[in-house]
């Protein structure tokens, strides 16, 4: 499984990679406007990304605007649902307006910080990424 990681903070971010990797390759980034660079690259290249777990608030560009961007660079090039990433927007804040927004643009699920990774398994499993 090919894993893009947008987190601005150092810590949360060295969690996500570590816990990540045992999953498949991670790349990671630091903010919104890297994070859309770096899946553009990725999809011009034809190597798709799974998954991308992006932080809803971030410098540059925040999580909201990656995954618009995101979901529209993939509209662009008409990819299938099969071929499309599977997005978790990461949060410190527990906003249920905020994360109703994220479904609404094309995300599949939401992490509230700190990370429960018993909770992020299940997610990846029911996303269809992983097996039990």
């Amino acid at each position: 499984m090919k894993i893009l990681i947008a987190e601005d903070d150092y810590v949360s971010r060295k969690f996500l990679y570590k816990f990540l990797s045992t999953f498949g390759e991670c790349d990671v980034t630091v903010d919104g406007m890297e994070a859309v660079e770096v899946f553009l690259s990725a999809l011009e290249s034809g190597h798709y990304y799974d998954l991308v777990c992006l932080d809803i608030m971030m410098p540059e560009v925040d999580g909201i605007k990656a995954l618009k961007t995101i979901r529209l660079l993939e509209e662009e090039r008409q990819l299938t649902p099969e071929k499309r990433c599977k997005v978790i927007m990461t949060t410190a804040l527990n906003d249920p307006d905020g994360i109703f927004k994220t479904y609404e643009l094309g995300s599949e699920a939401y992490a509230v910080k700190p990370i429960d990774t018993v909770k992020l398994v299940e997610v990846m499993t029911k996303l269809g990424l992983i097996e039990e």
